[in-house]
């Protein structure tokens, strides 16, 4: 009973997750493209209210998820996550007119199938993990990655999804050891972690938001939520204090078939379609500029005067 209510739970979180991430990616695609990897990405979103809905509603997804990782091992919350792929692919083709097809599906179905097989094999809940000494150097690679286009400005594609993935993964795990640590009774290290986990999602959302003005969100979610759960769970036996056991072989097996899903997205040839239009559409706005005489001022086309 227990172990289906945290599933439940995770399921729910999912629901709020890939809901709201649709609804971010339509309205970062409508952000300037100047504004990538910038606060000022965000700036510019919190000014739309779809989007501050679609954050409040991944918000909600938050206490779900540490709801489920109370009930549940993170070997099965994780992978219950993926589950939200189903309804991210009929918002791609219904809000965000983007094109999926056998490829997508069958990545899709992959993903899910080996969320199927992880559920069954998961191990039971821990409320222990490693020290600080094992911890810290795991999590600060993790960390590295994360902030890698920020250390390198020209970092684009592939760099800001695996980016978005590893922050997204380093908040998932730092969720296991919120609920370690809350079960225990310390406030402050929980406090501490929670914080942390925050300023990981900051910079993975960034990272996204960015990834979403270019790429179509049924390519870059999939690939991120992929990292989210699969990262977390291969930690859960080394530093999470969870052990795998007799299910080890079915994990592993799992584990390739979710990422063969998300490499099957990755690959798809429709992932640079945005990409492309995008440019085609700032170059056609770059042609609508009409240059007045020297002296006078320029005017965009159906726009007013212009410095």
């Amino acid at each position: 009973m227990q172990l289906a209510l945290g599933f439940a739970a995770a399921a729910g979180a999912a629901a709020c997750y890939d809901t709201a991430y649709a609804l971010q990616a339509l309205e970062a695609r409508s952000a300037p493209a100047r504004h990538a990897l910038r606060i000022a990405l965000l700036h510019h979103l919190a000014r739309r209210p779809l989007w501050l809905g679609a954050i409040a509603l991944s918000v909600a997804g938050w206490p779900l998820q540490l709801l489920a990782l109370s009930l549940a091992p993170l070997t099965l919350v994780e992978p219950t996550l993926a589950l939200g792929l189903l309804l991210l692919l009929a918002l791609g083709v219904t809000l965000l007119g983007e094109h999926v097809g056998r490829r997508e599906v069958l990545g899709v179905l992959l993903i899910i199938a080996g969320v199927a097989g992880i559920a069954a094999a998961s191990p039971g809940r821990s409320t222990h993990h490693a020290g600080a000494a094992t911890l810290a150097p795991t999590l600060a690679v993790l960390g590295a990655v994360a902030l890698t286009p920020y250390l390198f400005r020209r970092t684009r594609g592939a760099g800001l999804v695996v980016s978005a993935g590893a922050g997204d993964a380093w908040a998932a795990f730092a969720a296991k050891l919120v609920v370690d640590e809350l079960s225990h009774g310390r406030w402050p290290a929980a406090l501490g972690l929670a914080v942390a986990a925050g300023l990981a999602v900051g910079v993975g959302f960034i990272s996204e938001l960015t990834a979403l003005q270019s790429y179509p969100a049924t390519r870059v979610g999939p690939v991120v939520l992929v990292m989210q759960i699969v990262i977390p769970v291969l930690l859960a036996p080394l530093v999470g204090g969870e052990r795998w056991g007799t299910g080890g072989p079915i994990l592993v097996v799992a584990l390739a078939a979710v990422a063969f899903g998300a490499a099957l997205l990755a690959s798809s040839r429709a992932v640079g379609e945005l990409e492309d239009e995008r440019g085609r559409r700032g170059k056609r706005g770059e042609r609508e500029i009409l240059r007045l005489p020297p002296g006078e001022r320029t005017l965009e086309r159906g726009g007013e005067p212009g410095a």
